[in-house]
């Protein structure tokens, strides 16, 4: 037998012990750092050990370590290689016991392999261990195990797309699964259910994971999942629906009818053989036929005066719709022109900025509010230009970023602070700038106006979308044209990763690069839960080059950051010293993270055939995209059959379903052939999708059926979800898509000056300057703040010049339209100021 060398020590015995051991291999070393021998009899010392255990391949799940075993007999000593390497004795286990048959010794060893170990050489090589046995005779090398770190990755390299077949068509779903370690298996599903293809012979899955279905049948119809799975993980791709279709087909012609006052006769056939079904064509050809009858067949007929007076009567009626025609198109081109004599030029979004009239106060405030605007005039006008005051100063120039047009001369009219221009006329001039090229051309969606340093407020009306911008925020003596526009989410493909999904519109506004002297407030909604334990909130703004970037992380503000926002329940405020595109994306933290989504019902506002079709939107839960689906759908002729309902949709990776029950099976009956329908988690997470919604298709059994009762319940997860109890005649209109859900936001698009804010100039300066001051006894701008329930941000407000202007920007563009200057005022005379609101100001100061 060799000597041990390597990671063995040599005992501490002389040269003529050692002679012993090596005749009578009976004698054992002793020592704690030597592995054990056994005596093995006499007649078994020249057998070389073999294996009854050897080490196989394990795989590292996580950071779970794994443990290889030799067991050999007859063995003196087992040790563990890997790598090449020799492991140390002290981190064998091992366990001696004797063969009760033979006699013989058998030792088992055991060591423990890391994760750290494995991530060593990970990339390199591929990580191995081996078994070393000696006897008395020589050496035996167990067989390589190899230990390798298990994965799954999440993405599929190939999913399943949706497809539409027709009946007794081959259908082919491919699927390749994401790389994994060990090799994932891969199974089917269709609706959640596994496809098992030995209890269905219909379905085969081939050696590549693809998924066959030799001869589609209607009840093949479905959402098609790929699942794939290891030690790991279990991944599942986005669900494909198959849509299985049947064309129509002809009956046989019926007999032919007997001979018409016409004389002709007919016969007729049905697209019946089969029935067109779930989409698929109609019958092409013709239903009836018709064919001359000879003479003798032919029924005698004369003609009689009553036909002569059907045709004189005809061409009498065509006469008088003629000359009504002729009547109407003279009087509306007499109204046309004189209309254009008296329309007055109201391009003042073209033009400076104009003098304007004073907000007549409310009747409710008076007692508060002493100025007194001249109430009698309510239009100021001012005719001429403004470039010759202004150009030649160089007042308009702005050298931070790409410009506007210089404004054209022209008369300009301001009607009690609000601006008045042609849209069109304004993102077509927008539209030209190389900056403005990628912004939205949807007029609806566009607000704008001309502001000076007095401020104003741009409003995007029933979309919950506003821009404030205080006084003082444009440099006196500057005059900018802004604008306020919503991008279209798939314009702009804003980069997601991972769990993040966008909770808020994209904003646009601009120009980028103007000079500012303090923050603007950007106002829009949001669709998250707003708790900052399970979200990580994110501002990207959008760069010159169309790239998007982080510029704030919620929770982790600096005060010398140029933004800062406000999450509120269902919207936000923030606060910019730079115009630009902007969007909130939010990052779920864990599965409890949530977005509400707005499940909105439509049908056809009217239907005159058998079917019946109930559409279900499943979106955001912000105004503006509500605004967008109720536009489409009035100009498809929709109706609203319920009040819209809020779901929380949780970041649990479960589709959302939904089914249709309880109907009255005796009048109408569900063209879904399976129990429910599925959207695929991705798709509303992501938002990939606009208009996202499933149609359900109903069919009365007789034309005289109106009356629909049905549960409708929308789910993520059992238990939790939405229920719609729908009971309403499909024959009358009761709610029409402009109903209450859409408030008509009648207030103007852009005001301009005092008319934009709730608390006057004056009176203003008069609250900053009493607050901003500290006060010993706290009476300051913190209590405002706290009374005011925004002391969460006084570090943001403390770092103002003044925090008290800060908190009445703030007041100001989330009270707006629902803020009462009284509640306002009893603040103030809570805290103790109430001088600084009820002071008197003569005309002449006004």
């Amino acid at each position: 037998m060799p000597l041990l060398v390597g990671p063995f020590v040599r005992c501490g015995l002389d040269v003529q012990l050692l002679v012993l051991w090596l005749s009578f291999a009976g004698v054992t070393c002793t020592g704690s750092e030597h592995a054990a021998t056994a005596t093995q009899p006499a007649a078994f010392s020249d057998l070389l050990p073999h294996f009854l255990v050897e080490p196989e391949d394990e795989f590292i799940v996580k950071n779970k370590p794994v443990m290889l075993t030799c067991r050999s007999t007859p063995a003196t000593q087992i040790y563990f290689k890997c790598n090449g390497e020799w492991v140390h004795q002290d981190d064998h286990l091992i366990v001696r016991t004797v063969d009760p048959a033979t006699a013989l010794p058998v030792m088992e060893v055991t060591i423990e392999i890391t994760r750290q170990q494995v991530e060593k050489i990970f990339g390199l090589d591929e990580y191995w261990c081996q078994c070393v046995a000696w006897s008395t005779t020589g050496t035996q090398k167990s067989q390589k195990a190899y230990i390798r770190i298990a994965y799954l990755r999440k993405n599929f390299e190939e999913e399943p797309q949706a497809k539409e077949v027709a009946l007794d068509q081959e259908v082919s779903l491919r699927c390749h699964p994401p790389e994994g370690v060990p090799q994932p298996e891969v199974e089917w599903q269709r609706n959640e259910d596994v496809i098992d293809p030995q209890s269905d012979p219909n379905f085969v899955i081939t050696a590549d994971h693809n998924l066959v279905i030799k001869k589609a049948r209607l009840a093949d119809t479905g959402n098609y999942t790929c699942v794939a799975k290891n030690i790991v993980a279990r991944r599942k791709s986005n669900s494909a629906t198959v849509l299985i279709y049947v064309d129509g087909g002809w009956s046989e012609w019926s007999k032919w009818s007997a001979c018409g006052a016409d004389c002709a006769m007919w016969r007729s056939r049905e697209c019946t053989q089969p029935s067109p079904g779930t989409g698929g064509k109609d019958c092409q050809g013709l239903d009836l036929q018709s064919l001359n009858c000879t003479s003798e067949q032919c029924p005698q007929t004369v003609s009689g005066t009553e036909d002569v007076a059907l045709y004189v009567g005809m061409v009498a009626v065509a006469l008088c719709l003629t000359l009504l025609l002729i009547i109407v198109v003279l009087v509306y081109r007499r109204k046309k022109a004189g209309l254009d004599a008296d329309v007055a030029d109201s391009s003042i979004l073209t033009t400076g900025f104009q003098p304007m009239g004073i907000k007549p106060s409310k009747p409710e405030n008076s007692h508060l509010l002493t100025i007194q605007p001249d109430l009698t005039s309510t239009t100021t006008s001012y005719q001429g230009t403004l470039r010759a005051r202004h150009d030649a100063t160089g007042k308009f120039s702005m050298t931070n970023g790409p410009l506007l047009d210089p404004l054209p001369k022209g008369s300009h009219t301001l009607h009690n602070g609000k601006l008045n221009s042609d849209p069109a006329d304004f993102v077509s001039r927008l539209s030209t700038q190389s900056y403005f090229k990628t912004l939205s051309r949807d007029v609806a969606n566009t607000s704008y106006g001309t502001f000076n340093f007095l401020g104003g407020r741009l409003t995007i009306p029933n979309t919950g979308i506003s821009l404030l911008i205080p006084p003082e925020a444009i440099p006196r003596g500057k005059i900018y044209e802004i604008y306020l526009t919503v991008q279209k989410k798939e314009d702009l493909r804003l980069p997601l990763a991972g769990c993040q999904t966008l909770i808020s519109p994209v904003v646009s506004c601009g120009p980028p690069g103007v000079v500012l002297s303090r923050p603007v407030i950007l106002s829009m909604d949001q669709c998250s839960d707003a708790c900052l334990d399970n979200w990580a909130v994110r501002l990207k703004k959008q760069t010159y080059e169309g790239a998007w970037e982080d510029v704030l992380l919620m929770g982790e503000e600096l005060t010398s950051d140029p933004y800062y926002c406000q999450l509120e329940a269902e919207t936000c405020q923030l606060f910019s010293e730079q115009l630009g595109t902007f969007a909130l994306v939010g990052e779920s933290l864990h599965m409890g993270a949530a977005k509400r989504l707005r499940l909105v019902l439509f049908s056809d506002a009217y239907c005159s055939t058998l079917e019946y079709n109930i559409r279900v939107y499943c979106m955001d839960d912000t105004q503006d995209v509500f605004k967008e689906v109720m536009q489409m759908e009035r100009q498809l002729g929709g109706r609203l059959i319920d009040e819209p309902h809020i779901l929380l949709f949780k970041d649990s990776y479960h589709n959302l379903r939904l089914s249709i029950h309880d109907m009255p099976q005796a009048h109408w009956r569900s063209k879904l052939l399976a129990g429910y329908q599925e959207i695929p988690f991705y798709h509303i997470w992501n938002g990939s999708q606009r208009y996202l919604h499933c149609t359900f298709t109903l069919e009365r059994l007789s034309l005289s059926t109106c009356d629909l009762t049905c549960q409708l319940c929308v789910w993520q997860v059992e238990g939790e979800g939405q229920s719609f109890s729908l009971n309403f005649n499909i024959a009358k209109d009761t709610r029409a898509v402009d109903s209450e859900f859409l408030l008509m936001d009648n207030n103007a698009t852009a005001l301009a000056g005092p008319s934009a804010f709730q608390i006057p100039y004056l009176i203003r300066q008069k609250i900053c300057s009493s607050l901003d001051a500290p006060c010993p006894n706290g009476a300051d701008w913190r209590m405002l703040a706290q009374r005011l329930k925004l002391e969460r941000h006084m570090s943001f407000f403390a770092s103002k010049a003044s925090p008290t202007s800060a908190i009445l920007d703030l007041w100001e563009a989330q009270h707006f339209h629902s803020g009462n200057i009284n509640q306002l005022a009893a603040v103030m005379a809570d805290i103790g100021k109430q001088e600084a609101m009820i002071f008197l100001v003569s005309d002449g100061e006004c």
